[in-house]
């Protein structure tokens, strides 16, 4: 299916969002039909403030929520029918919450005049998007209060998701350190206050500036926060992501849709297949591939099962970092249970990269449904001891309740989704409101609370493991028969079993393994439920074996975004309570 752009706004374009974008800007609005069916329309670059605007408050039901922003190097594109002019295009997602609805904005650009509103003043997330994109495409936006690097170095040169950037070092010069560049190199790292948007002091007081990080152990992971101090109270707390950046969208362009699937494994690495479901989920949305019902329960196991995982080591760390020791003992030797049932499934712990294109790489093993049933009669007096050491404890809870909070409206401002989001008693789970991989079939309950802090995000994610423990039983009782992969000349790789029986399955397993299927031109984005919030893949094809396009959109990036906001004012302790209770790892935000 080859994505179309008509000449000029249709008057059947519908209602909704499009139909209301239609009456304010219909004479220069363009739609695009994409593959996952978002309401898609090109505007003039001129108007990108007026249009965001208008569609965050200048309608009914807004869309309230700015999902991404990025861009793609449309320059070698040979698959563009009817679509404007672009040596670059700038694409802003956006969801409205109360419609349930999504519509994605493009903007074309010369690569003579790369140059775009800062939408900063209409959405404050929109500041490390916008970033990002200037990084990996240097395109500029006119009005960002800071547009500099954000996930390569300062003096990096080049921007990496141009089509001219190299892929792989061994298309580089080898890499020399010149004395010269050395230094350079050690001047960029100096720390100057003004530079981060901080003071040195006002009139009453010189402020101190103390690094945390990127080693300190309260930081999960590679992640550096420069906080500004009037004695041990936060005047400011600014983040500074990119060490873990590793470039997955550029990898990407390199890999073929088939051998692509381990890389995802290593974006929110305690998710494990977690991170499979939506990239392979597009890819099927993009071939017209049917998964059958019995892959489709087993992925829902899989993913639940790596649910509770993530969660797990949430909580046991969340309360490390506020300082109880003991319980991050207990609950790896549970998450280690948990690795161990995983393994004998996938033959893999954390990444077992176990998901494919049509379903899973393997039927279930013998014995499993036992190893399942013990996990479950197991689980749940474990998680009503953790109630009574760690949710019920007296310190905790004061060092926990009304700390870091904010409210639903600020949280949909910085792009918070998932349990975070859900902490401020907003009842959205994509599982429910937009059932995907066989949700729909399953009874669940949404964990909510109210606060909006880190007691209540905690909260959530242990409820949430409950949740899931109740689907996973499900999956168990009701698990379908069937094949657990799609008889699709597209599904990699077919089963391997029928390859011994006839030459053309043989040259297909051959043709799959070697080059990847061929996927349909166009662009599709799917999103799902993560552990930690809301993570999709856009993917456009160019009708190759290899994607000419992905953009992964994952949940902890805004996250992070939003420490200064919900930081200022209170302690350094305070910070590290703040810190845990968001629950990210840094790979899911440098990806």
């Amino acid at each position: 299916m080859t994505d179309m752009v008509l000449e000029q706004v249709s008057t059947s374009s519908g209602g909704g969002i499009m139909g209301e974008l239609e009456a304010r800007f219909g004479s220069s609005l363009r739609l695009q039909r994409t593959v996952d069916g978002i309401p898609t329309a090109w505007i003039e670059r001129s108007q990108i403030l007026a249009v965001m605007q208008f569609l965050k408050s200048g309608i009914q039901k807004p869309c309230v929520l700015l999902f991404d922003v990025s861009a793609i190097d449309e320059r070698t594109r040979q698959n563009r029918a009817g679509q404007p002019a672009a040596d670059y295009t700038v694409f802003y997602h956006l969801i409205s919450l109360e419609r349930n609805q999504d519509v994605r904005i493009k903007v074309a650009l010369n690569q003579d005049d790369l140059a775009l509103d800062s939408v900063t003043s209409v959405w404050p997330v929109a500041n490390w998007y916008e970033r990002e994109v200037f990084d990996m495409f240097g395109i500029h936006f006119t009005g960002h209060p800071n547009l500099r690097r954000i996930l390569t170095p300062p003096l990096w040169e080049g921007h990496p998701l141009r089509k001219d950037h190299p892929a792989r070092a061994t298309e580089l010069e080898p890499f020399r350190m010149s004395p010269e560049f050395l230094d350079a190199q050690q001047e960029d790292l100096r720390f100057v206050p003004e530079d981060w948007g901080m003071t040195r002091g006002n009139k009453h007081t010189d402020y101190m500036f103390l690094n945390l990080g990127p080693n300190h152990p309260s930081v999960h992971g590679v992640f550096r926060i420069a906080l500004q101090l009037d004695g041990e109270v936060l005047v400011d707390a600014v983040p500074e992501i990119g060490y873990h950046h590793r470039g997955a969208e550029k990898m990407a362009e390199r890999q073929s849709w088939h051998t692509y699937i381990p890389y995802t494994d290593r974006i929110d690495y305690l998710g494990g297949v977690m991170n499979n479901l939506p990239y392979v989920m597009n890819v099927e949305k993009m071939a017209g591939i049917t998964v059958p019902d019995r892959a489709r329960v087993i992925r829902v196991m899989l993913c639940e099962l790596f649910r509770i995982s993530s969660h797990l080591v949430f909580y046991g760390t969340f309360a490390q970092d506020v300082g109880q020791m003991s319980p991050v003992f207990y609950m790896f030797i549970d998450r280690e249970r948990l690795l161990t049932i995983i393994e004998a499934i996938t033959g893999g712990r954390m990444h077992p990269s176990w998901f494919r294109i049509g379903g899973v790489a393997q039927d279930l093993p013998e014995g499993w449904d036992t190893m399942v049933r013990d996990f479950l009669d197991y689980m749940p007096a474990r998680l009503k001891e953790y109630d009574t050491m760690v949710m019920q404890n007296g310190i905790l809870k004061q060092r926990t309740r009304d700390i870091g909070a904010y409210s639903t409206e600020e949280a949909l401002e910085w792009g918070v989704t998932g349990p975070n989001l859900r902490a401020t008693g907003l009842d959205w789970d994509l599982r429910k409101k937009r059932p995907y991989g066989g949700y729909d079939q399953f009874d669940f309950e949404v964990p909510l609370a109210q606060a909006g802090d880190c007691y209540a995000r905690c909260e959530v994610r242990v409820e949430e493991i409950r949740q899931s423990l109740s689907i996973i039983r499900q999956c168990l009782d009701n698990m379908p028969a069937g094949p657990y992969k799609a008889q699709h000349a597209l599904t990699t790789p077919p089963v391997k079993e029928h390859t011994m029986q006839d030459i053309e399955t043989l040259i297909q397993h051959f043709l799959n393994v070697s080059w990847g299927p061929v996927i349909p031109a166009g662009e599709s984005c799917t999103m799902i439920e993560a552990t930690k919030g809301w993570n999709s893949y856009y993917s456009v094809s160019d009708g190759g074996t290899m994607a000419y396009r992905t953009r992964i959109r994952t949940p902890s990036f805004p996250h992070l975004q939003m420490i200064p906001m919900i930081s200022r004012g209170f302690m350094i302790a305070d910070l590290i309570a703040i810190i845990a209770s968001i629950d990210f790892v840094m790979a899911d935000v440098d990806r």
